[in-house]
């Protein structure tokens, strides 16, 4: 190959791990900008996680059984922690009738 072949060959390269370095690098962090202080129905809620690293408030996301997320203060509230206990019950008990019935609307396999 020729010098200028293997230049190309170089410059192609390094773009492309460039490029693939600073897509990774934007990848969007879902935060909450508010939380709720109002008590939800936990018959509401089909599943929980903590929010990202990095966001400014300490919050639980919720996600209803038909699929809207509301965000709750983890360290305030006492109802977020037995919402959570109880999708984790949910969840568990789902998985054991296969996901089938009403009980189970809305929750997703895992």
């Amino acid at each position: 190959m020729t010098p200028w072949g293997d230049a190309k060959l170089f410059f192609c390269i390094f773009f492309i791990i460039c490029c693939s370095t600073v897509t990774e690098a934007q990848v969007p962090v879902d935060c909450c900008l508010s939380v709720t202080r109002k008590t939800i129905d936990k018959k509401l809620i089909a599943d929980y996680r903590e929010q990202a690293e990095g966001c400014s408030i300490d919050a639980t996301i919720l996600v209803t059984r038909r699929g809207l997320k509301l965000c709750a203060s983890t360290k305030e509230v006492k109802w977020v922690k037995d919402v959570m206990t109880h999708v984790d019950r949910l969840k568990k008990k789902c998985k054991k009738e296969n996901y089938q019935g009403n009980r189970c609307f809305g929750v997703k396999p895992e």
